[in-house]
């Protein structure tokens, strides 16, 4: 076996065993581990860069190492290394728990490459629990008044639920078709999909799925989750966990290419209701991360409307927003973190002044806000249009302007975002002081943001490489 086709996870692995170690030890070290961790999450972006054109397959071919799969993986990488810079302040987690924190924050992100490599239906399940059980032990790490734990319970029902229906099913799709691989189930997905019960089987298969991606109705955990979970844990959720879950729908989507019209309907209406009811229950939120998590759901119905087009164009743009979501919603998180460097959770009342107290992050929220709203010239705004296009060209016309319409509501509720931070002043409240990494980082996000909002062309190549692989 290459080794290099398996480099990132090993990596990862290694990095896991290390903070396994740190948990056995009497004496905490706070600082240090943060510094080992900070600098392993940086080595482990160069090496899945290293990594990235790697192709080949493992593990009896169940496991495919593709451009899709490695773009993905080197997403997953930036992303932990981004949550862990800004985890210099792990306020609500206590320190004999933050070698966990570490621990677990590894696995889940091995889970996760693992996921996005997998092309069949065991391995694809056995990654998807590595990831999830991971998560569900870092949400109640949080201390607090209990939000943490009833927060974690819930995760970790609605979870348990949505995989029991996923293996349900994959178990279905097995007995229809006789194999596991999907390769094998893509010829006989036509006549599967277009009956009822074929219809219920795949999209069962996909809830887990849909559970990561908060999709309705599997959405239900995400705003106490979000709220009750330390921010570091929740940037993390709300980034390259979306990221790995959008990676394994495209892989599933592909297998309903030529299924017709029974399919894909069920994928609009999931898609329409999630970007409606997200965004309308999101205008009526005071605390910032709940107004973030009913955003979350309205952006996975953006997601899936990618997906249903079942082209490479709808692939293109799904795999562009993705990689945008993870860089423009991380610059939110980011400013909800230093903001609240407590780890308390955050009223939107509360960023009143911030352009005083920080303007470089009221640059940063600015900046993160409007790229979620899709404002040009962001990269949000690059992604939806790709989306929207593909979604059109498909003959979608109604569902872009459902989307359309919900895209002028998000952007109302994103306004009053920056209107409590630049219009509403509070003398009372002090100076925010960063430290220059985190002002280099801020600086460094909004370069990416406008950067490539203003010439996306290396980035939808790169998507579009990406797509002919899964194709």
């Amino acid at each position: 076996m290459d080794m290099m086709l398996f480099g990132p996870e090993l990596f990862y692995l290694g990095m896991a065993l290390v903070f396994f170690f740190f948990t056995l030890r009497r004496q905490v070290q706070v600082q240090r581990d943060y510094q080992v961790a900070l600098a392993l999450s940086a080595i482990g972006v160069l090496v899945t860069a290293y990594c990235l054109f790697q192709q080949g397959d493992l593990f009896f071919k169940a496991y495919r190492v593709d451009l899709f799969s490695q773009i993905f993986k080197f997403a997953l990488a930036l992303g932990l290394f981004l949550v862990l810079a800004i985890s210099h302040n792990l306020a609500q987690v206590e320190e004999r728990y933050q070698a966990e924190f570490y621990f677990f924050l590894t696995t889940t992100t091995i889970g996760m490459m693992m996921l996005v490599s997998s092309v069949e239906l065991l391995t694809i399940y056995v990654a998807l629990e590595l990831s999830s059980y991971s998560l569900y032990i870092l949400v109640p790490l949080r201390r607090g008044d209990g939000i943490d734990v009833e927060a974690g319970i819930k995760y970790l029902f609605i979870g348990a639920v949505s995989s029991g229906f996923m293996l349900f099913g994959l178990s279905y799709i097995f007995g229809a078709t006789g194999t596991t691989y999907l390769v094998d189930i893509l010829p006989k997905m036509t006549q599967l999909v277009n009956s009822p019960i074929g219809i219920i089987g795949v999209l069962l298969a996909m809830s887990g799925f849909f559970f990561k991606l908060s999709v309705f109705p599997f959405h239900f955990w995400a705003p106490d989750v979000y709220q009750g979970g330390a921010n570091q844990v929740v940037t993390f959720i709300a980034t390259a966990s979306k990221a790995a879950a959008v990676a394994l729908l495209l892989r599933l989507a592909v297998l309903a290419q030529g299924s017709g019209y029974n399919f894909t309907i069920a994928l609009v209406i999931l898609s329409a209701v999630s970007m409606t009811l997200g965004n309308l229950v999101a205008i009526v939120q005071k605390d910032f991360k709940r107004m973030l998590a009913y955003s979350s759901i309205a952006h996975a119905g953006v997601f899936l409307m990618g997906v249903l087009t079942i082209t490479e164009a709808g692939y293109i743009g799904a795999i562009y927003y993705a990689l945008a979501y993870l860089v423009m919603n991380f610059t939110v998180f980011m400013v909800l973190s230093e903001v609240a460097t407590d780890g308390r959770d955050l009223q939107i009342a509360e960023l009143a002044g911030l352009y005083r107290r920080s303007p470089v992050l009221m640059m940063s929220l600015i900046l993160g806000i409007f790229a979620l709203a899709g404002v040009p010239p962001s990269i949000g705004f690059t992604g939806q249009l790709l989306i929207f296009t593909s979604a059109m060209n498909s003959g979608y016309f109604w569902l872009v302007l459902i989307g359309a319409v919900n895209g002028t509501i998000c952007l109302y509720y994103y306004l009053k975002v920056i209107y409590a931070a630049y219009y509403i002043d509070d003398p009372g409240l002090p100076p925010i002081t960063l430290s220059m990494p985190i002002k280099l980082l801020n600086y460094a996000l909004a370069a990416i943001i406008i950067g490539f909002g203003f010439f996306p062309d290396r980035i939808v190549e790169l998507a579009k490489a990406a797509a002919k692989t899964l194709l």
